[in-house]
């Protein structure tokens, strides 16, 4: 079970990632977006940390797009 909840984290933080620069954004800017630090979003986007879903939800928002469509990781492969 521990394997499957740290792929998913891995999955979450490449789809971060993945969605970040298809829109040109440093992660510093989408760290200022969504009032994160700079670290955190690294963390997020390396499957160091996971986060809650308040700062999903804000990760979404900075982004422009809908939480569910952010927390769809199923294609997401390494």
């Amino acid at each position: 079970m521990r394997n499957k909840k740290t792929e998913l984290t891995k999955k979450f933080g490449w789809k971060i990632r993945i969605e970040r620069t298809k829109r040109n954004m440093s992660q510093e800017e989408l760290a200022e977006l969504a009032n994160l630090s700079i670290i955190t979003i690294s963390a997020i986007e390396r499957g160091a940390t996971t986060p809650s879903i308040e700062t999903a939800n804000d990760l979404a928002n900075a982004l422009g797009i809908k939480l569910p469509d952010l927390i769809d990781v199923d294609k997401i492969e390494f």
